[in-house]
This record gives structure tokens, C-alpha cells and sequence, in this order.
């Protein structure tokens, strides 16, 4: 990867992280605006740096994130502005980076589930949970659905994860 795309590709998710944190955190809600402009963003600058191939690798990076997101979404675990975000940084990161990010931004959000875990004071709940999924994977076993709490305090606001994890991803593997 160019030195320029990472410069440019850094300076466009800084200030994201930073929108999408508080919005997240606060509403837990993701404001398409935001996601828009940065599918816009990493389409045109891709485009700009490295031509057919940049839109290329553009493309598939949202295609590709959209398709490793989804696939949370529909064991309901990510809300579908997690996965809206996701595309439009796999649109700016590249098809390339976009396991390596995808990784990252997993482990982001388990750490900063834990985090959570441990705030609410819902450990042992929590963890129960954990096994009734792993014993959904079984099989002759159902996959639980488990209702998302009123209370914020229960939630993880995921758009932090993905932001803050896409950055990470960048100063690992685009360093």
C-alpha cells in the first residue's frame, strides 16, 4: 500500500472514531450521514491513488465487510448500522486489509465487552449466554435469540469497536 493512502485513509478515520464514538456511546445509534461520507470518501480516494484497481479494491472492501458483518447480523449480534459502518471502512481500508481488520475490530469489541461485562455487574449472565451459543453451534441444537436489554448499560456501543479496531488494523498493517 502506498504511504499516501495510509496518511489520507488515517486522517478520514481519526475524526470519524471520534464522531461515531460519541454517537454510539451516547444514542447508540450510528447517523447514516456519517456512514455515506465515508463510502464516498473511501470509493473516490481509492480511486484517485490507484486508479482501476483502486475502485476495484474498493469495492470489494465494502462487499467484503458488508458480507463479514452480515453474517453477525443475522445471529443478531450487530446492530445494521454496525454493519453499514463496517462496509463503508472496508470501502476506504481496501479489500486487502479487510480480514485483518475485521479480526482487530473482534477482538476491539471483546475487550470492550468485557469492559462492559464487568460494569453492568452481569458476568455470570453473560458467560451463561456464551455457552447457550456455543451449544446452538451443535448439532440438533436451536441458536438462541436473546432480546437486546432497554437499558444502555447492558449494550455495547459497536461502532466504537469498529472505528477504534480500523485504526489499530491501519498501524499494523499498513505501518
Amino acid at each position: 500500500m502506498s504511504g499516501t493512502l495510509t496518511i489520507v485513509s488515517s486522517a478520514l478515520l481519526v475524526p470519524l472514531a471520534v464522531v461515531i464514538t460519541y454517537y454510539d456511546a451516547r444514542y447508540r445509534r450510528i447517523p447514516n450521514a456519517f456512514v455515506l461520507a465515508t463510502l464516498v470518501a473511501g470509493l473516490s480516494v481509492n480511486t484517485i491513488i490507484n486508479g482501476t484497481q483502486g475502485v476495484l479494491a474498493s469495492l470489494g472492501g465494502c462487499a467484503l465487510a458488508f458480507a463479514l458483518m452480515f453474517m453477525l447480523h443475522i445471529f443478531g449480534a450487530m446492530g445494521a448500522g454496525d454493519v453499514k459502518l463496517f462496509a463503508a471502512i472496508g470501502s476506504l481500508v481496501g479489500a486487502s486489509l479487510v480480514v485483518p481488520t475485521f479480526l482487530v475490530v473482534v477482538l476491539t469489541g471483546g475487550a470492550l465487552a468485557v469492559v462492559t461485562m464487568f460494569r453492568a455487574g452481569t458476568v455470570r449472565e453473560t458467560l451463561w449466554r456464551v455457552v447457550q451459543i456455543f451449544v446452538g453451534f451443535l448439532p440438533g441444537w436451536e441458536m438462541p435469540r436473546f432480546s437486546v436489554p432497554a437499558e444502555r448499560r447492558y449494550t455495547i456501543p459497536y461502532g466504537v469497536a469498529i472505528t477504534v479496531g480500523s485504526l489499530i488494523s491501519l498501524a499494523l498493517f499498513r505501518a
